[in-house]
């Protein structure tokens, strides 16, 4: 079967549920960061809201992005690692009900999680176990699913253990040797931070598509957003840039292009990122100019960021339709 892109990422269960302010206090968590935590502190958070309401979501960054491109209509697949248990169950057939080609692996560990505490004021204070999604491994990787695929994507999250490593460059060499376009999202400022010593030779090496936001942009290149687009361009043959409220800058093969983000009524910018990489990649595989790629790219981003959650809206097909519509040519 012919796979429009395929994706190599983290899969986390986010639950989802709603606390006052005094919750977070009383757990000595900051508001508004995410928290790396570990089984025992995974364990004491779930048993603290087990009684309260919880919505269960499959998320996890690089899963976000091929959870939107199914939604938009192409032949998306993940690999991955979930746990042998009930959550790795749940989370397996919510990706597949929206329409991803599942290609994970289970472990016997528990499935990655990420509880994500809501305020009153809309704040997320997120606590991430990543448990299985650490034990990716080579031999994990089923070589098949990039080969058959248009473009393959991956996020700077897999630099987390030597073993997901090493299997990401394990992809890297299939998609390569059977001349399949990489696209890489930095994805945290931290993994810039950490790893710029390996993704900077990495870019120039092996990626077709580089999307960053303007503080991973700036960790890589040393300078500011206007500087780095361009920088980044001399190492392979499209950068993306994303600032916040304020202008996309894209370079492609030279040319620089600044994009205007749609304006939205935001409830939660979790997510935004991800699924601005999916509707650039989608205006890609569907062969539009690189300037409609960014508006495509902003439009699944702000309608994202217009719901609660990190997935794009199950309507977004539809929306992006119409947008495109209305500024097409009469």
């Amino acid at each position: 079967m012919h796979i429009d892109i395929s994706g190599l990422g983290n899969p986390l269960m986010d639950i989802l549920v709603y606390v006052d302010d005094d919750f977070i206090k009383n757990n000595n968590l900051m508001k508004g960061v995410m928290h790396l935590i570990d089984d025992n502190e995974s364990k004491k958070l779930l048993h603290l809201i087990d009684d309260k309401k919880k919505e269960l979501q499959a998320g996890g960054s690089c899963p976000n992005t091929m959870v939107a491109l199914a939604l938009l209509g192409l032949n998306t697949a993940l690999a991955g690692k979930i746990g042998n248990d009930e959550l790795g169950n749940i989370y397996q057939k919510k990706i597949v009900e929206k329409g991803v080609i599942s290609y994970l692996k289970q472990y016997d560990c528990d499935t990655g999680t990420s509880i994500i505490l809501i305020t009153p004021d809309k704040e997320r204070t997120m606590n991430t176990y990543l448990s299985a999604c650490r034990e990716f491994c080579k031999e994990d990787l089923q070589a098949e699913m990039i080969e058959n695929s248009s473009l393959f994507y991956f996020t700077g999250y897999m630099w987390d253990t030597d073993n997901q490593k090493e299997a990401t460059r394990y992809a890297i060499e299939v998609a390569k040797s059977n001349k399949v376009p990489i696209v890489f999202d930095v994805a945290d400022p931290m993994a810039a931070e950490r790893y710029r010593e390996d993704f900077i030779p990495m870019i120039q090496e092996s990626i077709d598509i580089v999307l960053a936001n303007a503080c991973e942009a700036q960790i890589l290149t040393g300078k500011d957003i206007e500087e780095s687009v361009t920088i980044l361009n001399r190492l392979c043959p499209t950068a993306v840039i994303k600032n916040g409220e304020k202008d996309t800058l894209i370079a492609d093969k030279g040319e620089v292009f600044s994009i205007p983000v749609f304006k939205s009524n935001v409830k939660d910018t979790t997510g935004a990122g991800d699924n601005f990489a999916a509707g650039f990649i989608y205006g890609i595989l569907k062969g539009y100019d690189i300037p409609l790629c960014g508006r495509i790219a902003s439009f699944v981003a702000s309608k994202t960021i217009e719901k609660i959650g990190a997935q794009a809206p199950d309507n977004i097909r539809t929306l992006l339709e119409e947008m495109l519509e209305s500024i097409q040519p009469v």
